[in-house]
């Protein structure tokens, strides 16, 4: 746990794994409902072959500046110049306003974004947003319920569900209030200022609380991004597909092998496996095609 704030109140919590030697790891940021630990299977799978991951949970900030202000300390803190984010939802409308507010000294070498949204008007609580420090605990936690899939669920995404609504328990009614206070305070990314960075954007064909049309504001945006399509995997793939997730998370930070912000321990990376990861690339792209 860290504190780079002035404010004492302010913890930020986080997993750091993999070789320190590494100087621009791949950062995870979670969701409205989520915690550090909901990346235990990118954690586990990365760390195994040779990359530094960090997971984080942010203190309670109620403005975008406040956390991206707070999280460039904690940068500086960590003694990390650059790194690659991989943000969930909220946590991707963090990354990419991060990146935004870097821009002229940037920090951010590359982005991952999960079911991530562009606009925080998509959610129609701008005018809410301002009441949530009030609420009581339960009625924000029926708020975030309310966005987890329903219906009949694989058994891999109940378990997923079920091990978020357990996260979101453990969360108090300032963390929580803040994070919807982030999640639909007015605010959009401004997509030149964060142009030359390489963007996947990662989301679900099945049932997520994303509208087809902030799917699509996304594409837009950032028209040379890669994309990374679940089949499945709902509001929270990283959990219940994370075999498939931790495959695009690879083909993504390969672009960066061999150079300065590479995310993994140059031994680690062998001739044949960069092959089994070009070719697995070349396939998707040929199915994504077809």
């Amino acid at each position: 746990q860290i504190i780079v704030d002035d404010d004492d109140s302010k913890v930020w919590s986080l997993y750091d794994a993999g070789p320190r030697s590494i100087r621009c790891p791949l950062i995870f940021l979670p969701p409205v409902s989520g915690t550090a630990d909901v990346f235990f299977q990118q954690i586990l799978a990365l760390t195994g072959w040779g990359y530094r991951v960090i997971a984080l949970q942010y203190p309670v900030y109620w403005d975008h500046l406040e956390f991206c202000d707070g999280f460039r300390k904690l940068l500086d803190h960590l003694q990390l110049d650059k790194v690659h984010l991989f943000g969930a939802s909220l946590g991707g409308f963090l990354a990419q306003k991060f990146a935004e507010y870097t821009h002229k000294s940037p920090r951010v070498q590359s982005l991952i974004l999960c079911n991530a949204f562009s606009d925080t008007s998509i959610f129609n609580q701008t005018w809410t947003a301002n009441s949530f420090w009030l609420m009581p605990a339960f009625m924000l936690k029926k708020i975030v319920l309310g966005n987890f899939a329903s219906g009949p669920l694989d058994p891999e995404m109940a378990d997923g569900v079920d091990f978020m609504v357990d996260r979101l328990e453990s969360l108090g009614q300032s963390e929580l209030a803040s994070r919807l206070t982030l999640n639909c305070q007015n605010s959009y990314v401004e997509p030149h200022k964060i142009r030359d960075i390489p963007v996947t954007i990662m989301d679900v064909f099945d049932q997520s609380a994303l509208s087809t049309e902030a799917k699509e504001e996304m594409y837009k945006l950032y028209p040379n991004a890669r994309r990374a399509h679940l089949k499945t995997g709902g509001n929270f793939p990283y959990l219940c597909r994370s075999a498939e997730v931790n495959l695009y998370i690879q083909i993504h930070l390969l672009q960066f092998h061999g150079t300065r912000y590479a995310a993994i321990d140059p031994s680690m990376v062998s001739a044949e496996e960069l092959e089994v990861q070009k070719i697995s690339l070349h396939t998707s792209n040929e199915q994504e095609e077809q």
